[in-house]
């Protein structure tokens, strides 16, 4: 029977990927706004009924597609050294991530959702569950409470940065989200030292 069960499960897990898959690659050729759900339903072989077992809006398909990044961010994290202060610890796990090699694909997905306002007000919830898996990750590597406020402020400051490097680097700054997120940092250095 757990043998039906892990088929099930596979098969659901390769048709939610299909879906997505699909409804990336014609979002990305059409715009989102001009790609209705039955063409995607479609374009991924299964009944428009069945899509909705999966995905609830266009929106919520996009988004998925960026679910696991809190995951990421917190791996990013372990990898650093534990001896690391804080906001150090934060700005090279960004920085880390930033110099990974980029999908092409993801790079359009990401253009995509900061030109799209439905999709731009809906990437926010991602940030909320990247600032706490990040807290939590780098509590975890301090040895800290996971309430830490040292943690939770390095936190929500590394993702305010992050975002100010996806912003440039999505509406086609020349700079790299790296060189960004460093000029941030270092700014923000400038200013807790009172040099304004």
């Amino acid at each position: 029977m757990s043998g039906d069960g892990g088929l099930r499960e596979r098969k659901r897990s390769e048709t939610h990927a299909r879906i997505q898959s699909e409804a990336v690659r014609l979002f990305l050729e059409q715009g989102f706004e001009s790609v209705t759900l039955d063409q995607i339903a479609q374009a991924a072989g299964v009944s428009r009924r069945s899509l909705f077992h999966y995905f609830d809006t266009k929106e919520e398909i996009v988004l998925s597609a960026k679910a696991g990044f809190p995951a990421v961010v917190a791996a990013a994290v372990a990898a650093r050294p534990a001896d690391e202060p804080l906001l150090d610890m934060v700005e090279n796990a960004f920085a880390d991530l930033a110099a990974a090699p980029r999908d092409p694909r993801g790079v359009a997905l990401a253009r995509l959702i900061s030109s799209t306002p439905a999709l731009a007000a809906g990437d926010q919830a991602k940030y909320d569950a990247v600032e706490r898996a990040l807290a939590a990750a780098l509590a975890a590597q301090k040895g800290l409470d996971p309430d830490d406020l040292g943690c939770r402020l390095a936190a929500a400051v590394g993702v305010d940065v992050f975002k100010l490097a996806t912003q440039a680097w999505s509406s086609g700054a020349t700079e790299t989200p790296e060189a960004v997120g460093h000029a941030a940092f270092a700014r923000l250095r400038e200013l807790a030292a009172g040099r304004t």
